[in-house]
Formats: C-alpha cells, sequence, structure tokens
C-alpha cells in the first residue's frame, strides 16, 4: 500500500498549493462577505484546465483519476470553499455527460466544458426532496418529436451559468419500483419557460450562488434524454454522486486543513500568563488531535477515490458495475464531521478573536455544516453505510 502521491500528482498539487496561496486566501474574506462573484478566479481556472478534470483526453479534458479530483478540492477549500462549490457541480455533471451520453451529447458539450467555455451544474434537489431522490415531483411527458417538463428545483448550484443543466424528473410517476419512472434531461438555459427565480440566502457557503429554478411547461427536444434511454436517471445520477462525495470529503479535508494551519500559527503568536498560548497543555491537546483528524481524513478521502477508481476502471473493462457507496460514503461522513469538529476546536483556540469577522476562522465555521449536509446527509450516509456492510455480511 502506497500512501503518497506520485511526483506527477505532488507537482500538481503543489502547482494548486500556490495558485490558491496567490489567487484566493488574499480576496477569500473581503470578498465572501460583499458577495462579490469571483470572477477573476474562476478565469484563472479555467486557464489551468479545472473545467475538465472528469472529463476524458479525447472530449478535451484531463482525464484526472478520482485521487487527483480529491486533491484539486481539498487545495482549493483551504482557500475559499465556495470556490470549490463553482467547481463541484461542473464536474460531477460532466463525469455524468461523459458516462452516460450519446456520442452526440457528448461530442456537443463536453470539449466546451473542458475548457469552462460552457459550464454546467445538476438540478436534483427540491423543497420536499433532499437526500430521497425518488421523491421528487417535477415531471416530464413526451409531446410528439418534444419532451415537456414541469418542476421547481432548489438549491441548484452554478444555476445562473449552467447550460445545459441536467435536471431529473419523473417521466413515469407510476413505475415499481420508482427509480424506474425517473430520467435527466440536459435543459439549455435559453429554453422558454426555464427561470432561475432566485438565489437562497445561506449562512455560509458563499461565493458560488444556491438558487430557485422554476421549469414552466420546458419544451426540450427528444435528443436531450441523457443517454437517450428513458428511465435510467437514477442509476446516471448515483453513478456521479460517487464522485460528489469524494468531492465534498475532499472539500471537508481542505477546510479542516485551514482551520488547524491557522490554529497552529495563532497559538504559537498568542500570549497569555507570559507564554504563547501554544505552551498549555490543553491547547497542545487541541492541535494534537485536530493534526490526527485532518490527516485521517485525508487518507481515508485518498483511499475510497482510489478503491472507486479502480471500481470504474474495472467496470469499463467489462467488469461487475461500480459500486463505491461504502467506501465514498465513509470518507465522506468521517471528512465531513472531523471539519465540523476542527473548525469549533480552531475557533476555541483564537478565543474572541475568532468570533470576528475580521479572521478566517469564522467563515470556515460557518462552511463546515454544509459538508454535513451535502451530497447526502451524514445520518442518511450512515443508513447507507449500514445496508452495504449487512449485505457484505
Amino acid at each position: 500500500m502506497d500512501f503518497d502521491l506520485s511526483e506527477q500528482q505532488q507537482a500538481f498539487r503543489d502547482t494548486l498549493h500556490r495558485f490558491v496561496d496567490r489567487a484566493i486566501k488574499p480576496v477569500a474574506r473581503e470578498w465572501e462577505q460583499s458577495g462579490r462573484y469571483p470572477t477573476e478566479i474562476v478565469e484563472e481556472m479555467k486557464a489551468l484546465g479545472l473545467f475538465g478534470i472528469t472529463i476524458p483526453v479525447t472530449d478535451g479534458g484531463l482525464g484526472l483519476t478520482l485521487v487527483d479530483l480529491a486533491v484539486v478540492f481539498e487545495e482549493i477549500s483551504r482557500g475559499w470553499m465556495g470556490i470549490a462549490g463553482i467547481l463541484g457541480s461542473h464536474t460531477l455533471a460532466s463525469a455524468m455527460i461523459a458516462r452516460h451520453g450519446t456520442p452526440e451529447q457528448r461530442q456537443r458539450y463536453l470539449p466546451e466544458l473542458a475548457t469552462g467555455a460552457r459550464r454546467t451544474g445538476i438540478a436534483l434537489t427540491e423543497a420536499g426532496a433532499g437526500s430521497d431522490l425518488q421523491g421528487i415531483q417535477t415531471r416530464a411527458w413526451r409531446d410528439g418529436e418534444e419532451w415537456v417538463i414541469r418542476g421547481t428545483k432548489y438549491w441548484i448550484t452554478n444555476a445562473r451559468y449552467a447550460d445545459p443543466l441536467p435536471v431529473l424528473v419523473k417521466t413515469d410517476p407510476e413505475a415499481a419500483p420508482r427509480h424506474r419512472g425517473m430520467s435527466v434531461f440536459l435543459v439549455p438555459s435559453a429554453s422558454p419557460g426555464f427561470t432561475v427565480q432566485r438565489d437562497l440566502p445561506k449562512l455560509g457557503y458563499k461565493g458560488t450562488e444556491s438558487c430557485e429554478v422554476v421549469l414552466d411547461d420546458v419544451r426540450v427536444p427528444a435528443d436531450a434524454l441523457l443517454g437517450g434511454v428513458e428511465g435510467r436517471g437514477m442509476q446516471q445520477v448515483l453513478g456521479a454522486l460517487q464522485y460528489g462525495r469524494i468531492n465534498i470529503a475532499a472539500r471537508s479535508v481542505g477546510v479542516s486543513q485551514r482551520a488547524y494551519e491557522d490554529a497552529l500559527a495563532y497559538s504559537q503568536e498568542r500570549h497569555a500568563f507570559g507564554q504563547p498560548i501554544s505552551g498549555f497543555q490543553a491547547v497542545q491537546l487541541k492541535l494534537a488531535d485536530m493534526a490526527t483528524d485532518v490527516q485521517a481524513a485525508r487518507l481515508l478521502t485518498w483511499w475510497a477515490a482510489d478503491t472507486a477508481q479502480r471500481k470504474l476502471d474495472a467496470a469499463a473493462a467489462g467488469g461487475p458495475p461500480a459500486r463505491t457507496d461504502v467506501e465514498c460514503g465513509m470518507a465522506k461522513l468521517f471528512a465531513s464531521e472531523v471539519a465540523l469538529r476542527t473548525t469549533l476546536e480552531s475557533m476555541r483556540i483564537f478565543g474572541g478573536a475568532g468570533y470576528s469577522t475580521e479572521l478566517e476562522i469564522e467563515r470556515l465555521y460557518r462552511d463546515a455544516p454544509l459538508l454535513a449536509i451535502g451530497e447526502g446527509t451524514n445520518d442518511i450516509l450512515r443508513g447507507v453505510i449500514a445496508r452495504g456492510l449487512l449485505g457484505e455480511a
């Protein structure tokens, strides 16, 4: 077992590290507080090719592994987790189109998605359906050579920039089991009836928009059906969520790493009772637990990413379907809980200063809760993991 990155991966990580230190960290607090969209950062990510990390080289992308993906999201989240959100939904949807799209859909969208000239996201969640995707109410029905889509989606990242926006719908509400009646459509943003209604206000996770999207009898051509096959939407989405959970786990590691780094530095600068507070055992114990948790979360994330990649490669070679619900669920569950603990412990080391909006730790503390909610709440994932373990037994 090799727990080190390859020389090439380490060089890639170093490049990302320098990019984050130069272009993201100096502006994150000010731009986050002002609500300024990070246009310049997005342009630099395009130049680095980061919008193509899950798109095969043959389609114009970088064709990176899931371990590489984890490295990208950790490093960017170390600077500003909201920026990782801009990239996250795009990479998940791009991977879904690359894996399940028809040759025509791949040719039409992937080259421009790879460069960032075209961006995307994914519309799953509704007001009454989050982790329970089979409970969605958005409908689509056939009308001649077109499909008509009606419904409302919530908390959609990149909604104002996504073109196309993959939308999960029910094409057969009476299907049993329910997942057989679900499909994904690639909806062009210029479609009549497609409206980004509003940006939803958030505690944290700023820098990227999270929107309410209304589809009021939106008409799309028959070839907008992802893969060209009705009733495969749930399988297509669940396959893509492997990328999503690795993404969230890696973001969690990045947030935790930043919280630990800031606490470590502050503990050596802040003096109390005639000495740096790092000299007090109570602070030392917190730092030791934080460092241990962060490294454990990182290694678990890399293990899950490597396992998922090997299974995807085996499936592409004709092996069994790549299912890594347990591995990816474990990584996302553990790493996000570490982010919750680490940001709180870091704030405690900062004391009253950590509660001020003049320092970074309060932003990290606000960003962390989303990580325990996004891509399946942690309580839902505990059930997923348990069912997988019982199935193995």
